[in-house]
């Protein structure tokens, strides 16, 4: 089940047909597109991937789906975002029946718990499976934050192995790297900030626009590692006015937009969302636009 947690790793949204149901011919197009361009790992049935109104029967049919469209090329792996420890026990157990390599895992939804049961939770789930994983902390979105002493006591569960880093503090990178080296992956999981903290020493990116604009997304990252930051930096200014439609309450509207406007997505979501209108449609649009219109021309990244 071992993999790197490094490289680009594509939180994926869920297509969706004019009758809210799986769109899988789409969801094909956004996979390969995905693979094609590079990317390191599949990360289903996350915030983006709206996995609050998807059901098992769902995430089942999404998961094998990119297990048999990755063809073991990389990595697929499942969020669990519930507010049952019992709950998300049973879906790492799906989660391994149905394919998938590893997971992301977030703390208890709905009930915002303390420090104690928010570690035992982690510690039971992680005890329960032998897939890796890698936490999700998120305090901006979910109110709980996995401290540096919280990931102390994490340390003795071996599959605990990476974190999504999503404090949006970017000195949040340098403590972990100051206190636990290389023991906890780091990826970045927020856009606006995935430069600064990769060359601080993040391994990865958990990626929203990355849907939309999958090339540029990894060109980024693999010309930082190959030490290429002017011209990195050059299409991160670019990308910028995208990327922050990844910290924005209606990102999963805004980026199924964005990828349906470049044509690796849908943008019909699930109630209680609703599609973008008016204004605000007006205004999402022309930041896409501008930024399709005036797309960079990428160099041979994948042969860096």
């Amino acid at each position: 089940m071992s993999f790197e947690w490094k490289g680009i790793f594509p939180a994926v949204i869920t297509p969706l047909s004019e009758n809210g149901e799986l769109d899988l011919q789409m969801f094909d197009i956004s996979l390969s597109a995905q693979i094609d361009a590079g990317v390191d790992g599949i990360i289903l049935a996350g915030s983006l991937g709206e996995a609050s109104v998807l059901t098992i029967a769902e995430k089942e049919k999404l998961v094998k789906f990119a297990v048999e469209k990755s063809g073991g090329r990389l990595p697929v792996l499942l969020n669990i975002a519930e507010g049952s420890t019992n709950e998300a026990i049973q879906q790492a157990a799906m989660a391994r029946k149905w394919g998938a390599r590893g997971l992301m895992l977030l703390p208890p939804m709905r009930y915002k718990s303390d420090e104690r049961e928010t570690i035992t939770f982690f510690k039971q789930v992680a005890a329960s499976t032998d897939l890796p994983i890698m936490l999700y902390n998120n305090p901006v979105d979910y109110k709980i934050e996995i401290t540096p002493d919280m990931f102390e006591a994490l340390s003795v569960c071996e599959n605990i192995q990476a974190v999504k880093e999503s404090t949006r503090d970017v000195s949040n990178v340098t403590r972990m790297i100051n206190r636990f080296g290389d023991r906890f992956k780091i990826l970045c999981g927020v856009d606006t900030i995935a430069m600064e903290e990769l060359m601080m020493g993040s391994t990865g990116w958990v990626a929203g626009l990355v849907n939309a604009f999958p090339k540029e997304t990894v060109a980024i990252y693999r010309m930082v590692i190959a030490g290429r930051i002017e011209e990195a930096t050059s299409i991160y200014r670019w990308f910028m006015p995208l990327l922050e439609l990844d910290i924005h309450p209606k990102l999963v509207q805004y980026i199924k937009l964005a990828a349906s406007m470049t044509g690796l997505g849908t943008e019909i979501v699930r109630a209680p969302r609703l599609i973008l209108a008016g204004e605000e449609r007006t205004k999402i649009m022309k930041i896409i636009n501008d930024g399709i219109a005036s797309r960079p021309v990428l160099p041979d990244y994948l042969n860096l």
